[in-house]
């Protein structure tokens, strides 16, 4: 499925340091704002420990994982939504992405620049909101223009309808408050904000924040990554801590090289990892599993898909053809070990058009295509 994330932040704060880690590329990370001009693309793995279970086990031809699309974009700065800097570049690439992954920094080092002259982390969240609070305050005013009088004097059961709705962005909107936090949106107004606005600030964000490697071991007791925590926790929003310094060092290692590594210093788990989890979980999506000696593949699904539309999502002849699914349960594999024991405790079961995929589901779906 093409859902990608968005990469963002001030200048400087790590933003390519981060999406090479994640890509193991090798864009320029330079020490002056702008070194990233046109977003770079990358495809990442989610490392799912069930992937690697179930290729052990069939020892197919073919293991694939499941990934997600990372965009670098350029960093932003004050007027942004004016088109400074590279403002207008940087606001048409966020609106192409689904989650925006805002990098805070949280250390200081006099080697590099700051564009603002100073670490604050909740200054620089600010900052970018504010620039994305404005530049869909822009696009709301116009289509405000082209619908009012529609609403007030034709009483255009459409136009009266996006009044509405718009009522409740533009005055929240002005005093700051990001459009994925306005109270009092149904899902049918919230459905049509995603399809016809296209705002920036309706966006899930997740913050990361970016510590020294000398304090990444006890981030939590760092000031700025507190002052992230804080404005992530109002927004019941996700944070992560990494350390892109620790990350730059150990990208050429090998994975097991890599885990080696991050037990000698005592964390259980890659921030990169981390960042991929959440941005997996943020953009709602799950896992589905085919296996067998040719391939054992894991692939993206929204939550809430049925069993057609996974289908679809491996070929469209799939979902157009649909018969049915023979479903069980990643936990029923692990128990048993072996389909036909599976089958033999009626675990295996036959699902129709209207079965809602779960997480972790192994399926085989059968369909038959007419020419």
């Amino acid at each position: 499925m093409a859902l990608s994330v968005g990469i963002v932040g001030l200048p400087n704060v790590g933003k390519s340091t981060l999406f090479n880690a994640l890509t193991a590329s090798k864009v320029e990370a330079a020490n002056y704002p702008f070194a990233t001009i046109n977003p770079n693309k990358g495809i990442v793995r989610v490392m799912d420990k069930r992937v690697k279970f179930l290729s052990d086990a069939f020892v197919p031809e073919k293991t694939i994982y499941a990934t997600i699309e990372f965009n670098d974009i350029a960093g932003l700065v004050r007027g942004a939504n004016k088109g400074e800097g590279l403002g207008n570049q940087f606001l048409a690439h966020i609106r192409e992405c689904d989650v925006i992954l805002e990098v805070v920094r949280c250390f200081s080092d006099s080697d590099i620049i700051h564009v603002e002259d100073g670490v604050d982390a909740s200054r620089d969240i600010a900052i970018i909101n504010l620039e994305l609070i404005l530049k869909d305050l822009d696009s709301l005013y116009k289509r405000r223009g082209k619908v009012e009088t529609k609403a007030r004097v034709n009483k255009e059961k459409e136009a009266m309808f996006e009044m509405e709705i718009l009522n409740k962005l533009i005055p929240a909107l002005e005093n700051e408050i990001p459009a994925r936090l306005v109270e009092g949106l149904n899902n049918i107004e919230k459905d049509f904000i995603k399809v016809n606005y296209g705002l920036l600030t309706f966006k899930p964000v997740i913050y990361v924040a970016n510590i020294s490697d000398s304090e990444y071991l006890t981030y939590k007791e760092n000031k700025e990554y507190q002052k992230v925590e804080v404005i992530a926790t109002q927004e019941k929003a996700e944070v992560v801590a990494i350390s892109e310094a620790i990350k730059a060092e150990i990208i050429s290692l090998s994975a097991a090289e890599q885990e080696l590594y991050f037990a000698e210093l005592g964390i259980d788990q890659s921030g990169l990892n981390k960042v991929v989890e959440v941005a997996y979980k943020t953009l709602g999506l799950s896992s589905f599993f085919t296996v067998g000696k040719d391939e054992v593949r894991a692939w993206n699904f929204k939550n809430g898909m049925t069993a057609p539309q996974c289908a679809g999502v491996i070929h469209s002849d799939f979902e157009r053809g649909f018969i049915r699914a023979d479903v069980y349960h990643y936990a029923d594999f692990v128990q048993y070990r072996d389909e036909n024991k599976i089958k033999e405790a009626g675990k295996m079961r036959s699902e129709g058009k209207d079965y809602v995929m779960e997480d972790g589901d192994i399926v085989f779906f059968k369909f038959n295509v007419r020419k």
